[in-house]
């Protein structure tokens, strides 16, 4: 003992006394608490209140920061602090202070999290409410100010309520968060965990053993009051009218991915909207009552066109549309108050996609938190006609989902179920809370669980004023969308050249600048353009009509004009492709063609086409498959 002083050292656990020299440096200090507790990722305070952070420091004595007999406070940091994940991360500060209030040194200041363009736009602005001089209650001049035309912050809930703005925007929640007197220090948003903390030694692993430093918190699930995007806006009401075409034709309900924009949107303070250009329908089976997504192999090759158009992926949509009275075009409303507004399993996969498409945050530990993606249902309102309804899941739903923890209910469609804890997967308690008969706030464990706790309102709607990113259209029919094996909606070279006969040479821009028609040329195997397409990408994107043109002056692009007057002559159609150089030669490919055929139909029965090599009958003029000529 001469010569060591004595050290107590408060943590979760109990208190450990640490003997140690006064003359050791805080470094030596930090270890002997390391191997004495058996911690790591940990941090060391001289107040209860986990302030007066002692910092690691090669050059500091332990004796002339503490006496003997002094207790300090061990804080857990990692997991939940990006300042140090380890007794050994301390060393990493340069010249920190020996005794000093904990520095902003952490992920709020860093620029490595790459947050997404609104998001930035939003963070330089003041996001002050302004309001108007009041000629009643304002008594000062026209250059004054005071508490009734002061401006209001964005997150000032009378006004909210006033607008009828049921959520706040996550850039408003931000700032309410680091407005306190410490503006944020140490505000840090946290993704819930509802699994088991790997790597614990103190027992066996699961389900042989478990404990309090490696068992999940229980999770009592709230209404979020935030929400990552606030308005849903489709550009034109023809982008919704063309995907619900598949429903009015088959009566099957349909599913497509959106692609668009984020935007500020100034209804709502410090508010991001997301604005819709095209939807992209992906390989699926679907039935009166249910939708079956199917593996897509174009996947890679949509997010790369709409990437070079300047578009991400904002959201899903789906139908659940059943016809009430076709002479009146009325449909059945199936979701409301009274019913339910997603099922479970709509929950589930809303979820599922969200964590697919995490939003960058840099006040975020893992420099991810919550999602942008929404979610929008067409069906049936109180008045029996089409329209749509636009959500989001919570936090605590996303992290239900990603761990596993959630699933549907067999009978009840409006509610979900928690999984009970098995061998393989150990679940935390899930509780949310309501009123009882006697209106007294109850809690309840979340078997079943309804699953409007997990759901946030995003209103969905069209401009009074339509935008269009791609072509208008007009009385024009337009390219077929893809994935419907429906006939008249197939994507091949007839449906192209048809397309294509619609417009005039000086129009090839607008022509040119649907989404689907992109994608189908951009994956194109017969012909493939991909390496050549970014110049006409650009083009569609900028809407730039000499780029355009410059393209197709370009020798892939008239080689293309010639596959599809072949296709049109030779399949006995009566469109031909607008373009000079392709109907000097129309004629001379359909008669020579023609003449051809007729000669061979005679000689053999069937006939192998040259570009897919696919054997065909012999009455057969034009390839079956890839309906180019013979």
């Amino acid at each position: 003992m001469s010569g060591h002083i004595l050290i107590r050292v408060q943590s979760p656990e109990g208190i450990k006394r640490i003997e140690i020299s006064p003359k050791a440096n805080l470094k030596e200090f930090f270890e002997s608490v390391q191997n004495a507790l058996k911690v790591d990722g940990f941090g060391l305070f001289k107040e209860r209140n986990l302030t007066k952070e002692i910092y690691s420091h090669t050059s500091q004595e332990v004796g002339s920061l503490l006496k003997h007999g002094d207790m300090v406070y061990l804080k857990q940091m990692a997991g939940t602090s990006t300042r140090r994940t380890s007794t050994t991360a301390i060393d990493s500060f340069i010249n920190p202070p020996a005794i000093a209030a904990p520095t902003n040194n952490d992920f709020k200041t860093s620029t490595s999290v790459d947050e997404d363009e609104v998001d930035k736009l939003l963070a330089k602005e003041d996001g002050l409410i302004k309001r108007e001089r009041d000629n009643k209650l304002c008594r000062h001049g026209a250059n004054g100010c005071c508490v009734h035309c002061s401006p209001l912050e964005p997150y000032n809930e009378s006004y909210l309520k006033e607008q009828k703005i049921k959520h706040l925007s996550f850039n408003s929640y931000i700032r309410k968060q680091t407005s306190g007197i410490d503006r944020g220090k140490y505000m840090v948003f946290e993704d819930i965990n509802c699994r088991i903390k790997p790597g614990c030694r103190e027992h066996p692993p699961w389900p042989k053993g478990i404990c309090s430093k490696c068992q999940p918190s229980a999770i009592t699930l709230n209404r979020q009051i935030y929400r990552h995007v606030d308005n849903v806006m489709f550009e034109n009401t023809t982008i919704v009218e063309r995907f619900l075409n598949y429903w009015r034709t088959t009566g099957h309900q349909r599913m497509g991915f959106l692609y668009g924009t984020y935007e500020i949107n100034t209804d709502v303070p410090l508010g991001i909207r997301a604005k819709v250009a095209a939807i992209y329908e992906p390989p699926q089976e679907s039935t009166r009552d249910s939708i079956k997504l199917l593996e897509d192999e174009s996947a890679a090759d949509v997010e790369e066109v709409a990437k070079a158009l300047g578009l991400k992926k904002v959201g899903w949509i789906f139908t659940d549309l059943i016809t009430d009275d076709p002479a009146a075009g009325t449909v059945k409303q199936l979701r409301g108050i009274e019913t339910h507004f997603l099922t479970a399993q709509e929950c589930i996969m809303a979820g599922e996609l969200q964590n697919r498409h995490p939003n960058p945050c840099k006040y975020a530990s893992n420099g991810v938190f919550g999602s942008k993606f929404v979610t929008v249902c067409v069906t049936g309102d109180n008045t029996k006609q089409v329209h749509m309804e636009g959500y989001a899941v919570s936090a605590q739903c996303m992290a239900l989902v990603r761990d596993n923890c959630l699933i549907p209910t067999k009978d009840a469609p409006e509610l979900g179920y928690v999984r009970e804890s098995t061998d393989k997967q150990y679940v935390p308690d899930v509780y949310y809370k309501e009123k009882d008969q006697y209106g007294n706030e109850v809690q309840r464990l979340a078997r079943p669980l309804p699953v409007e706790y997990l759901l946030v309102d995003v209103p969905a709607s069209t401009p009074l004023q339509p935008q269009y990113t791609f072509s208008k259209y007009d009385k024009r029919q337009p390219f077929p969308v893809e994935n419907r094996y429906l006939d008249g909606h197939l994507q091949d070279f007839n449906a192209l050249s048809t397309y294509l006969s619609q417009w005039e040479d000086e129009d090839f821009l607008e022509a040119i600048s649907d989404f689907h028609l992109l994608v189908y040329l951009y994956k194109m195997d017969m012909l493939p353009m991909r390496q050549h397409m970014m110049p006409l990408l650009e083009a569609v994107r900028n809407k730039n009509p000499n780029m355009a043109y410059d393209f197709k002056k370009e020798e892939v692009w008239k080689l293309l004009e010639s596959l599809i007057q072949a296709s049109s002559s030779g399949s006995g159609g009566t469109t031909s492709y607008p373009s000079s150089s392709a109907s000097a030669r129309a004629g001379s490919v359909g008669s020579v063609g023609v003449a051809g055929l007729e000669n061979a139909a005679a000689d053999v029965a069937t006939w192998t086409c040259n570009h897919c090599t696919f054997i065909n009958r012999s009455d057969l003029t034009s390839c079956e498959i890839c309906s180019l000529p013979r």
